[in-house]
C-alpha cells in the first residue's frame, strides 16, 4: 500500500507512468535532482503523518518506502 502511493505522487511530480517505477528504481534514474528530493519528502511527510530524514542511503523508490514504514 505504502510502495503504491509513493509511485504515484513521484509520477505526478514528475510526469512519469506508476507502472515505469519499481522498488528498486533510483530517483537519480528519474531525474530527480536534490531539490526534488527535499520537495517530495515534504510531500511525502503530509501524505503519511510521518517526519522523515533525507540521508545519503536514501537512494531507491524501495529505501523511501522502507523509511516511511518504520517510521509510521
Amino acid at each position: 500500500m505504502t510502495f503504491q502511493r509513493v509511485a504515484e505522487l513521484l509520477a505526478e511530480h514528475k510526469d512519469l507512468k506508476v507502472e515505469e517505477i519499481k522498488e528498486d528504481s533510483t530517483f537519480e534514474s528519474f531525474g530527480f535532482d536534490s531539490l526534488d528530493v527535499v520537495e517530495l519528502i515534504m510531500v511525502f511527510e503530509q501524505e503519511f503523518g510521518v517526519s522523515l530524514t533525507i540521508s545519503q542511503d536514501l537512494k531507491t523508490v524501495g529505501d523511501l518506502v522502507k523509511l516511511i514504514d518504520q517510521t509510521k
